[in-house]
């Protein structure tokens, strides 16, 4: 089928392709290149092609497609079947409260990172008129998403690269967050201005340690942005300067809150440690039940031991 073919060999049935003939033998396809989710993500395509949802593919079950049909659908199942990221094909993703653009300027946003966004919207609950600085911004998901739903009256989405920070434009404009965010291209905190501290500094930074990268599925490592993903050896490049300048950025009780790979909890939390400039902290577990999430909050001034 994704040769342009209308007979195929594959123990499928000739005859027209309706909606599920061709789910049927997208699942196939999808399996046979590896794809774990074939079936589900045959429906998302074909959904997207349609420019319908999975579930009024469900009441079309038997509907023969239209040869126009049939070509908008080929080369987004070829794409999928070179493993290029379901997000990236079909240009969007469902984040919290919010449908993204999503394409390789920066990271597909994860089920992880809205458990970190959770994090801080209860962290803020109940407190008003909050700033935060989001580093490593990418799509702008977890900025955009404080902004929708916490008391945040303004957030810093940083990012060191340029075509990141477009993307997470993009992505404010159909959020409707008008002018309480502010974008800046920065390696980590030092592009702020040097008199502003805030009450948050959130960040889902890059913590894959390069050697990790063979470990890594064809969809991350073949299309998502590897400045976004690895941190140097031990993947905690990022992280160990981040740690180390949050202190000067946050007010007296402000929060500290780190997105972190699995086995990196305790280190990260002993680095937090080491500042002096925070009041314990917490690790908190991700969908999957993982340590993923490092939070510290900020001593008052002159509370460093």
């Amino acid at each position: 089928m994704v040769e342009t073919s209308s007979k195929e060999s594959h123990g499928v049935e000739e005859g027209p392709w309706t909606v599920l003939r061709l789910i049927r033998w997208s699942a196939d396809y999808l399996a046979a290149k590896g794809v774990e989710s074939g079936r589900l993500d045959a429906e998302h395509l074909l959904a997207h092609a349609l420019e319908t949802t999975r579930l009024q593919l469900y009441l079309e079950y038997d509907r023969p497609l239209t040869p126009e049909e049939l070509d908008r659908f080929r080369p987004l199942l070829r794409r999928r079947g070179q493993r290029e990221p379901l997000q990236y094909v079909t240009g969007r993703t469902g984040f919290r409260e919010l449908e993204l653009i999503t394409d390789p300027r920066a990271l597909i946003p994860r089920p992880e990172t809205e458990v970190l966004v959770e994090t801080v919207l209860r962290w803020a609950s109940g407190r008003g008129d909050l700033t935060a600085v989001d580093v490593g911004t990418g799509t702008g998901c977890i900025a955009l998403s404080l902004l929708a739903e916490g008391s945040f009256r303004e957030v810093w989405a940083l990012d060191l690269s340029a075509a990141a920070l477009e993307l997470a434009r993009q992505n404010a404009v159909t959020a409707s967050v008008g002018e309480r965010i502010r974008f800046l291209q920065s390696d980590g905190l030092s592009g702020l201005p040097t008199d502003l501290t805030v009450d948050v500094v959130v960040s889902n930074p890059p913590y894959v340690a390069r050697d990790d990268a063979s470990r890594l599925e064809p969809e991350i490592l073949g299309h998502e942005p590897h400045q976004a993903l690895f941190a140097g050896d031990d993947g905690l490049g990022v992280l160990r300067p981040l740690v180390a300048a949050a202190p000067g950025r946050l007010r007296a009780g402000g929060l500290l809150a780190l997105e972190v790979g699995v086995g990196q909890a305790e280190t990260v939390l002993d680095l937090v440690a080491a500042t002096g400039a925070f009041q314990g902290g917490d690790i908190h577990r991700d969908l999957a039940g993982k340590p993923r999430i490092v939070t510290a909050e900020r001593r008052p001034s002159g509370g460093e031991s």
